[in-house]
């Protein structure tokens, strides 16, 4: 098992430290908060070990789970690579592009892994439908929140849609080619709605838009692609696969048939995959964990977060 230890003990923070206590892949050691009147809060309801000294539980462990505010990433991974420490850290990577491609240098020169987590790669949803998706050459995504004052010290975009940007980037295999956008502060310093389109150089267009004011939850994406429409709800964790092909010669009464105007027929019918439930905080962790173990590339790479921030702040300068 791998000796593991949290640093930042907030909403987030707490949940990994639940998860990976009762993961099997990893021991639990102990945690580190800055603030020591949450961690003793933690603490006693808890019961986790309490580290007042970031140094000492570094030292104490294999692997550093990053759960600290964005600005804190760089120096608490910077800490950790110093010691020879594995990372999983939070999303997004950094906050600047600078600062992720130096942890990246960091990690290759000292032959450590990392991991971002962005989470969504991991929800059933997603992956049931993921092998379906097929050069899609527009998909459109909504995520949508209720207000909460956390995370309104970064825009919409660091907070919310760089998870779309992710998922995005996971199945588009092409450069962008363009990038236009809008945002507006309503309620925080930093935008609180915006919207992105993307185009890439293969065709592909993907059209994003984030709220953190808005009075319910969505998180849904659309792929379009040739043969088929593909949807995902990552909220509800729900997909729908709908798909095309050559319409029979002699379709039956309940097929679903179009004609184009020049007569070529399709047929319409639901592809729908099983979706297998689980937790995809947990995943993502325990897949970090086998990373380690077989010194295999993360699903989530430092690459991967590193470009998803940097599609994000080609967003946020179009403001």
């Amino acid at each position: 098992m791998l000796k593991a230890g949290v640093l930042g003990a907030g909403h987030l923070g707490k949940i990994h430290l639940r998860l990976l206590n009762q993961s099997d892949k990893y021991e639990l050691v102990g945690f580190y908060d800055p603030n020591e009147a949450n961690a003793q809060k933690v603490v006693e309801e808890f019961g986790y070990t309490y580290f007042k000294d970031i140094d000492e539980l570094i030292d104490a462990v294999d692997m550093v789970d990053i759960v600290t505010p964005t600005l804190s990433h760089y120096e608490c991974a910077k800490k950790a690579i110093a010691k020879g420490k594995h990372i999983f850290i939070e999303k997004p990577i950094t906050n600047t592009i600078e600062e992720a491609e130096h942890i990246r240098e960091l990690l290759a020169e000292n032959g450590l892994r990392g991991q971002v987590g962005h989470v969504e790669r991991f929800n059933p949803a997603f992956i049931a439908v993921k092998e379906s998706v097929h050069n899609p050459m527009f998909i459109e995504t909504h995520r949508l929140a209720e207000f909460n004052p956390r995370g309104t010290d970064v825009p919409v975009v660091l907070d919310l849609m760089i998870h779309d940007i992710d998922v995005i980037l996971s199945v588009v295999n092409s450069k962008i080619k363009n990038v236009s956008a809008s945002g507006v502060s309503v309620i925080s310093d930093t935008p609180d709605i915006a919207n992105a389109r993307i185009e890439f150089e293969n065709g592909c267009v993907a059209n994003l838009t984030a709220s953190r004011i808005s009075l319910k939850n969505m998180r849904k994406t659309r792929f379009f692609q040739r043969d088929a429409y593909i949807s995902v709800d990552f909220l509800e964790k729900k997909c729908e696969v709908v798909k095309m092909k050559d319409a029979p010669e002699h379709p039956g009464d309940f097929d679903m048939i179009l004609q184009n105007a020049e007569g070529v027929k399709k047929q319409i019918y639901f592809d729908n995959p099983d979706i297998t439930a689980n937790n995809a905080i947990l995943d993502e962790l325990e897949s970090f964990a086998h990373a380690i173990n077989t010194d295999t590339a993360p699903v989530v790479t430092l690459l991967d977060g590193t470009e998803a921030l940097r599609v994000a702040h080609m967003i946020i300068d179009q403001f």
